[in-house]
């Protein structure tokens, strides 16, 4: 399997999940926060397993933290149809 099929996969999944939080009624300013605190925990505690983690991380890392949030919230816009 080639890495964009498992980070499309992961895009699908985290648009699957930000689906379901929508339908449960949590607003965009809700998720958008969810999404900072996932990111800030998977940069901080997991190690990237291909190149497009690794830019992530690496963006997060420079980012300040109105940069990283607004990270988090493209990544949310990016996967959310």
């Amino acid at each position: 399997m080639s890495v964009m099929n498992v980070f499309d996969k992961w895009k699908d999944f985290l648009g699957d999940k930000i689906d379901q939080a929508e339908r449960s009624g949590m607003g965009d300013e809700m998720i958008n926060k969810a999404a900072y605190h996932i990111g800030d925990f998977l940069s901080d505690k997991v190690e990237p397993k291909n190149s497009e983690e690794k830019v992530l991380k690496d963006l997060w890392d420079a980012g300040s933290e109105d940069e990283q949030r607004t990270l988090a919230r493209l990544m949310v816009k990016m996967v959310d149809k």
